[in-house]
């Protein structure tokens, strides 16, 4: 049996992270991220934990300038390039989108990733081992897992039969997820509609073909757009009583009923300290690319009873957190 921990649910004040950040005088560390600020400050704050580990700290002898994408990738090649022309020492992109503007920005100044991608497939890397250029970073298992989430989502409810995939068709590899759970809902004999969204307008429009589509239960891709509009697809999730399950446990602290992935704090932290490795001299070529596998399942019991639903003992004692 795997180790859980139940937590109690409790009123937590959320930070803005600032445009800019800049008070020591040591050097920048420019961070590009798709998503948006309040999506990932837990995150960016496991990555300062990261740098802090390896001697550097914010304010003291390291600042950091931010560049939000609020999850509108179009915008992120112009605030790669504003990162560079403020002279930041090194970029750390949050998200595929964001690493592979970054590299298309720059091949001198550095580049430390964390995305749930091949790394070598977006052209970011030669190979893992050896990088060959100015990046390097986290990669994790989350785009093949679609599969996974719709098996734990039936497991909970064994008597649905039709099921929603939501995805962004501009995201990097997407038709991984797509495919692993179209062959996993085949094997199980389960209907599954998928259903596409780049923005908020189309966000909503997925949400009413799903509905009209009568499905029992919904699977949400990983994508920064998501991630950005996480608790708006909660809220919706709950409006329509739809069991969700998403790729970050985050979501099901805000509400949401069940998660499955990898950790994204533990690969942020990884993250921060190959950024301190970086700001000590090293090059991102001697650094292999590292591969976060920490995985989470987490299920939201108060959400559960909220829908009416029992939760198996069988995926409680799965599950590495159970709040409730």
């Amino acid at each position: 049996m795997r180790r859980r921990e139940f937590i109690k649910l409790s009123g937590v004040s959320l930070l803005s992270w600032p445009h800019v950040a800049r008070a020591g005088q040591g050097p920048v560390v420019g961070v590009l991220s798709a998503p948006t600020a309040q999506a990932v400050k837990d995150f960016v704050a496991a990555l300062k934990d990261g740098l802090k580990e390896s001697g550097f700290t914010e304010g003291q002898n390291v600042d950091f300038e931010y560049r939000w994408a609020d999850g509108d990738y179009s915008r992120l090649p112009t605030m790669a390039d504003d990162l560079i022309q403020r002279g930041v020492a090194v970029i750390v992109a949050l998200a595929p989108a964001a690493a592979t503007a970054a590299k298309k920005a720059t091949n001198a100044v550095p580049i430390v990733f964390v995305l749930g991608n091949d790394p070598v497939g977006l052209g970011l890397v030669k190979s893992l081992n050896h990088p060959g250029g100015n990046a390097t970073g986290v990669t994790f298992l989350i785009n093949a897992l679609a599969g996974k989430r719709l098996q734990l989502i039936s497991d909970l409810i064994p008597s649905a039969r039709t099921f929603g995939l939501l995805v962004n068709p501009t995201a990097p590899d997407i038709d991984r997820d797509r495919q692993d759970a179209e062959k996993v809902a085949t094997a199980m004999g389960r209907t599954l509609y998928v259903a596409s969204a780049t923005n908020d307008e189309e966000l909503d429009d997925a949400f009413n073909f799903l509905i009209e589509k009568k499905i029992d239960g919904l699977v949400i891709s990983p994508d920064a757009l998501f991630t950005s509009r996480r608790d708006r697809i909660v809220a919706q999730a709950a409006h329509f009583s739809i069991p969700t399950i998403y790729h970050l446990r985050e979501a099901v602290a805000a509400g949401g009923l069940m998660s499955y992935g990898t950790s994204f704090k533990n690969a942020h932290h990884l993250a921060g300290i190959y950024t301190a490795d970086i700001l000590k001299g090293e090059k991102p070529d001697n650094l292999p690319v590292q591969q976060s596998t920490k995985f989470e399942f987490a299920i939201n019991a108060i959400t559960a009873k909220t829908l009416g639903l029992t939760i198996p003992p069988s995926l409680i004692s799965m599950a590495d957190e159970v709040i409730e």
